[in-house]
């Protein structure tokens, strides 16, 4: 079981946001917080359904959430958002990557999370002949589609 200080809250910014549809699958019941935040660094593309997160030092800042997990579930809640993206650390097959970045929060505080990332095949991919989502805003884009 990892320590209650490496439990880190989860910056999500697709289809895990409130109202978009693995939001009431993966976070229903167990989520103690939710804050909007924002990630600086970082474009979105479109993918098939969800967006994929390309970290970019020139990128706009994406709009998401800051999830803290109840600590009862923090480790089924990992495991189960590692098998939803498609994250399998050290396999090139892997879609995303979770890795620790600072958010802000709307009021200027920042937090350290765990953001899902495109793997670098993936994100060379989408740098080459991706989709980029103006804004940084997956709801936005998906209710003006």
């Amino acid at each position: 079981m990892r320590p209650e200080a490496d439990r880190l809250p989860f910056f999500v910014y697709g289809t895990l946001r409130p109202g978009e549809p693995n939001h009431d699958v993966y976070l229903r019941g167990r989520v103690a917080a939710e804050v909007p935040a924002r990630l600086a660094g970082a474009v979105l593309y479109e993918g098939p359904g969800y967006p994929y997160l390309v970290e970019e030092p020139e990128g706009v800042p994406v709009c998401g959430d800051l999830i803290d997990a109840l600590p009862s579930v923090y480790e089924r809640l990992l495991a189960d958002l590692d098998v939803l993206e498609e994250c399998a650390p050290g396999d090139p097959r892997s879609l995303y990557e979770r890795v620790v970045r600072e958010v802000t929060l709307l009021d200027g505080t920042t937090a350290r999370a765990w953001v899902y990332v495109a793997a670098p095949r993936v994100a060379a991919r989408l740098r080459a002949s991706g989709a980029v989502i103006a804004g940084g805003d997956w709801a936005s884009f998906r209710t003006r589609r």
